[in-house]
């Protein structure tokens, strides 16, 4: 329950001449100064906490649509525009306080040298909807100015950003990234460690969902993955779902899918809002204790997969317009959380009308919101949509959004696994060719009551996920995968409090993430499998240099060299134990016709790759 004594800030007099506090997280109040001017890498995330008027969470003129807190930071280089928002007493996840003096902006310069920062503080009639700079009356710390200096880190990657090919992109290192990770549970913030958080139990369950339990999270299991020195909150909560991420980055995962509100959903256990009936108010403490967690995801290197909304209610907010409830919403989210450095907004969790489903958002309305977002987010994270599962269904709803300049991809949902593959190479070829090249990670598998089968499961389909969404989506050059886990196994989409049930499935993801950045210049590779006579296998190429080979079931194959007069070498992957390369029989094979590849070491059982490297 929150701290009522929080609730005398309502009644303070109004600050105008507060002093802006600029200060690494993470923040307590004793660490706050009154400087204006400061030194920090580049990358670092920066918070400029300012002393404004005392208002509430509850305040009758409320703090999140009638204030505005804008900042400008200028370099020589550039100028951007950054969003703060209303934070109760700048402490909130520890004293769980609902009103305050605090406003905050988060900021993550990426450009060294000098920047300078110039304070828009107004407020007026919804003002915090408004484009119009023009508009309300400054008050408080409005006009305030700073100085940064921003010094080199070049120890660090920089922001992962869409960059225009199939695969995103670390600003600095340039390495491209692919993904592995979760999809399940997708109410992951569903937490009963969080602030405000309630689970509202449906009266009739939606068929061909997960059952709803009735208890939240804890993550229990994952309580003993928590170390001394991870963060917590109010006195050690926190350490299940701090655990439970540690356990997965140990793991070799680098993304997390979660909701970030699902009123009238699946799960209807997570939303930003002060209560489930809210629209307009927003929770500082449950999204200070969020960005705990966000944060922690940025130091084990884990993707902020943000979904934003589910098939459920993507006409709750406006009627599926983006105007008033919806625009806010965006709002504070991208000033909360827009800054984290692996960040992909998703649009909404199978988006769109389809025939169990008639009432979605349209066309037009899609295009709003992803606009609304790509304009506003000054960090331009990369942002999709997530797609229904059968194809009749994504061509009417995804075809009319090729070549949309805002949409950087599908987050692609497949139910028939045997078509993952095909489907991948479709969707990136036809956005190419609408000229705006799409990023297709595998972000959803059916059957959608067994998605992947958890490793104690007798006949479990590890093995056909492996071949044919790991393998399948790869090695048609999309971007990687996260695993969702059905509603008919234990710890399924919603109920799942243990990662450790798909130990073995992180092991397989892993061990192909592994080959394809240890041996692969994959960026530079396209899909071939014409090249191969393996019924189910795949080629993936660079033409004349390099080509691998994964081959199922047992299976041979013989590789199409015609034209290419050089020699190959022939190394041997295996993909369901990783480790290095392996020799063959065969060693090598010369190019100039189509040449038998031979078979893996000790003639192999199950699935191997093969890789063929051109000789100097």
């Amino acid at each position: 329950m929150k701290n009522q004594r929080h609730l005398l800030f309502g009644l303070l007099t109004f600050l105008c001449a507060a002093c802006a506090t600029i200060n690494p997280l993470p923040v307590s109040p004793e660490s706050l100064t009154t400087s204006t001017s400061l030194t920090i890498k580049k990358w670092e995330k920066l918070s400029l906490t300012f002393d404004g008027p005392a208002t509430s969470e509850t305040a009758e003129d409320n703090p999140f649509l009638n204030y505005r807190l804008i900042v400008h930071f200028k370099h020589a280089q550039k100028t951007t525009k950054i969003s703060g928002f209303y934070d109760a007493d700048g402490n909130a996840a520890e004293t769980s306080a609902t009103g305050g003096t605090k406003w905050r902006v988060y900021f993550r310069p990426d450009l060294e040298g000098e920047w300078t920062y110039e304070v828009s503080f107004r407020k007026g009639r919804n003002i915090a909807i408004s484009d119009d700079l023009t508009i309300g009356e400054g008050v408080a710390f409005d006009g305030k100015k700073g100085t940064i200096l921003v010094t080199p880190n070049p120890e660090n990657e920089g922001r992962l950003e869409y960059v225009g090919e199939r695969y995103l992109q670390y600003a600095d290192s340039k390495r491209f990234f692919l993904k592995g990770g979760t999809d399940s549970p997708e109410n992951f913030l569903g937490y009963a460690d969080f602030d405000g958080t309630k689970r509202y139990i449906s009266e009739k369950e939606r068929s061909g969902e997960a059952t709803q339990k009735k208890e939240l999270h804890q993550y229990a299991p994952h309580i003993v993955d928590w170390k001394e020195g991870d963060p917590t909150w109010q006195n050690g909560k926190g350490k299940g779902i701090i655990g439970a991420l540690n356990y997965l980055a140990s793991k070799g995962m680098n993304s997390v899918y979660f909701l970030t509100m699902n009123i009238n959903g699946d799960g209807k256990d997570v939303y930003p809002y002060t209560s489930y009936e809210e629209r307009l108010r927003f929770d500082c403490s449950k999204l200070a204790q969020w960005e705990i967690v966000f944060d922690h995801m940025d130091q084990l290197g884990l993707m902020l997969h943000v979904v934003l909304q589910e098939t459920e209610n993507e006409l709750l907010l406006d009627d599926g317009n983006t105007t008033f409830e919806r625009k806010l919403y965006y709002r504070e989210l991208i000033a909360r959380f827009a800054h984290h450095p692996k960040l992909k907004w998703n649009m909404g969790e199978e988006n769109g009308p389809v025939h169990w489903a008639p009432e979605g958002q349209s066309t037009e309305q899609q295009k709003a919101m992803v606009e609304y977002i790509k304009t506003n987010d000054p960090y331009q994270n990369y942002l999709v949509i997530h797609s229904h599962s059968d194809r009749t269904t994504q061509d009417k709803l995804f075809t009319p959004l090729l070549g949309m300049d805002a949409l950087d991809g599908i987050s692609l949902q497949i139910a028939d696994r045997e078509t993952i593959h095909a489907t991948t190479k479709r969707w990136l070829a036809a956005s190419a060719a609408a000229g705006k090249q799409w990023v297709l990670p595998m972000d959803e598998i059916g059957p959608y009551w067994r998605g992947v089968d958890p490793d104690d499961r007798v006949d479990n389909n590890q093995d056909t996920v492996r071949h044919l969404a790991l393998w399948g989506n790869l090695m048609a050059g999309g971007a990687g995968a996260e695993w969702y886990f059905g509603y008919k196994n234990h710890n399924d989409d919603l109920g799942c409090e243990d990662w450790r049930t798909r130990d073995r499935m992180w092991d397989y993801t892993r061990y192909a993430l592994q080959f394809f950045e240890r041996h692969l210049p994959f960026s530079e590779m396209t899909s071939q499998d014409e090249l191969i006579t393996a019924k189910q296998g795949y080629c993936f190429a660079k033409t004349g240099e390099l080509y691998s080979i994964y081959i199922p079931n047992n299976e041979t194959t013989t590789l199409d060299l015609t034209g290419q007069k050089k020699t190959f070498s022939i190394a041997w992957y295996n993909p369901r134990t990783g480790g290095g390369l392996h020799k063959g029989l065969l060693k090598e094979v010369q190019g100039g016709g189509v040449v038998d590849i031979g078979s893996p070491p000790g003639h192999g059982r199950g699935d191997w790759v093969a890789l063929l490297t051109q000789m100097d």
